[in-house]
């Protein structure tokens, strides 16, 4: 699996990105520059990592929605290939819209950076796929506009095509207005596209892929793409 890691001014989670890909996964792994619009034809996956780019200046993820790179990533989402959004990086695909609906401020008006629990919403996906018998995760946030907002028309229609790939949710798996950290439509955590090859998250699963740092969930998350592209290549 040949991947691209996107770095923007701003972006602090891509070297943990590059890690989990590159040194834990053994997949062959690239950075892609923010200001170079290239051809990415070649490869498999392309993450664009958790951050604070351009400062968040306007509001996250509006500038570096019109970074060279990004006209690169829509053709190549377009085309069928996996591009996995993290925390900044789901708000950039929201704003070049990759991805439907938007993210507002937290409920509370503050930045939350906690441990929390996601269930899994649909676990045929090319992100979900090796999850196994573990259908709730826990994995940390760190974000100041991460409530998923979209219209209740267009929510149902995302729950019926299994659109929603997490939601926020107790350790046991219920999802309650308890277990909501920042206010999320649904409890919305990630979302996917209607083709699925395109997901963002808020929830960081690149700060919990080793047990030196808290727990391996978010492996499992980088580990079902890899399993998925790998099968999906030897059939080629």
């Amino acid at each position: 699996m040949k991947c691209g890691i996107v770095v923007f001014p701003g972006s602090n989670c891509d070297h943990d990105c590059y890690h989990i890909l590159k040194h834990i996964l053994n997949q062959e792994t690239h950075w892609l520059w923010h200001k170079e619009e290239v051809d990415l034809e070649s490869f498999d996956l392309v993450v664009l990592p958790g951050g604070f780019s351009y400062g968040d200046y306007l509001r996250a993820g509006a500038i570096a929605r019109f970074s060279p790179i990004m006209n690169s990533i829509i053709r190549f989402a377009k085309k069928g290939g996996k591009v996995l959004g993290i925390c900044n990086g789901f708000q950039i695909l929201l704003e070049c819209g990759l991805l439907p609906g938007v993210l507002i401020q937290n409920q509370s008006r503050k930045f939350i950076c906690k441990n929390v629990f996601v269930c899994i919403d649909n676990p045929d996906t090319a992100f979900t796929q090796d999850c196994g018998e573990k259908n709730v995760l826990q994995i940390p946030i760190a974000h100041h506009q991460g409530s998923y907002y979209i219209d209740p028309y267009s929510l149902s229609q995302l729950e019926e095509n299994g659109q929603i790939i997490f939601r926020y949710c107790e350790p046991g798996g219920n999802v309650s207005v308890e277990s909501n950290p920042n206010g999320s439509v649904g409890s919305v955590a990630g979302v996917a596209n209607e083709q699925k090859n395109v997901m963002g998250m808020m929830p960081h699963p690149e700060r919990c892929c080793e047990n030196d740092i808290g727990g391996i969930d978010g492996s499992l998350i980088f580990k079902s793409i890899a399993s998925y592209i790998g099968n999906t290549l030897e059939k080629q």
